[in-house]
């Protein structure tokens, strides 16, 4: 795009890119509007900052599409697959809007703030991970009142993370997800986990690792605890399902659960829309295996 552009043109939408993580609202409805006056050159502007930008950036710039009207579900999401600059709230969002393209992304983050706000204000630095969970576990389960979906597991709302957070009711991985965004936010790390047949989180930071197994409501186990969960106790290789997994594995183990979800419901198109999305998944896999 800057080729095409004048030297005034170039600062001006340096300008804009300073601005674009901001998130004051009134900057926010501001950068809106600034940019709503150049569609074309806009919309340019906001899919650069995607391929060439940082993970916050690119985050803004899709929420910024969406807020514009200028974006497509399903081309978004299949465009975030090949691109391979995956980040995990941006690219849940963005699997959500396949389905619910005008649902709001800016409101779901917030709530994701708000969950946050609450653990900041019972933590009382310095804490270790561990205590820090519990924290997160007290915010989580007994205030927010998020539980597993255990009446309706098959239901496909329960993978659509925005719905998750209207709900409070979610599968393993939309629980782990939801638990994940919102302990980084407060400056925890915790990994996706796996598992053949439960999906967990493990913190890996503080000196004895440990896993939490949200679906349960936080319990936590320490790594001799955890072969219970192991698919096949006795393989040499299932320890490797105890290690983190990458955020585009995550993803598409998300969009396997929809094609079972929506088969299952009857919706064969949307099963084969997601069927769609792992196997872009999978090719990019097997093209990097290759190389």
């Amino acid at each position: 795009m800057n080729n095409e552009l004048t030297e005034s043109e170039k600062k001006y939408w340096e300008s804009i890119r300073r601005l674009i993580d901001d998130e004051n609202p009134i900057v926010r409805k501001a950068l809106v509007t600034e940019i709503s006056r150049f569609p074309e050159k806009g919309k340019l502007f906001l899919e650069d900052l995607i391929r060439s930008s940082g993970d916050i950036q690119a985050k803004h710039a899709h929420s910024l599409i969406a807020e514009l009207g200028w974006g497509d579900g399903v081309g978004d999401f299949l465009y975030f697959i090949r691109s391979q600059r995956y980040e995990l709230e941006s690219g849940w969002f963005l699997l959500d809007r396949t389905i619910f393209p005008t649902f709001e992304i800016s409101s779901a983050s917030l709530f994701l703030d708000q969950l946050a706000d609450r653990v900041r204000e019972l933590l009382m630095p310095p804490q270790n991970p561990r205590e820090i969970c519990s924290i997160l576990n007290r915010v989580f389960f007994h205030e927010f009142g998020f539980r597993g979906a255990t009446k309706d597991f098959s239901d496909p709302k329960n993978s659509f993370l925005h719905l998750v957070l209207e709900r409070k009711r979610g599968l393993p991985i939309t629980l782990c997800v939801v638990y994940l965004l919102t302990a980084r936010r407060v400056g925890l790390d915790l990994e996706p986990i796996g598992l053949p047949g439960r999906f967990m989180l493990g913190s890996f930071t503080g000196r004895e690792p440990f896993y939490i197994d949200v679906w349960s409501g936080g319990k936590f186990f320490d790594i001799d605890q955890m072969e219970e969960f192991l698919d096949d106790g006795s393989s040499e290789n299932s320890g490797a399902s105890l290690l983190p997994i990458t955020v585009a594995e995550t993803l598409a183990r998300g969009c396997r659960n929809l094609v079972q979800q929506f088969a299952k419901s009857g919706e064969f198109t949307n099963s084969n829309l997601f069927q769609k999305f792992v196997t872009e998944f999978e090719d990019i896999y097997r093209r990097e295996a290759s190389a």
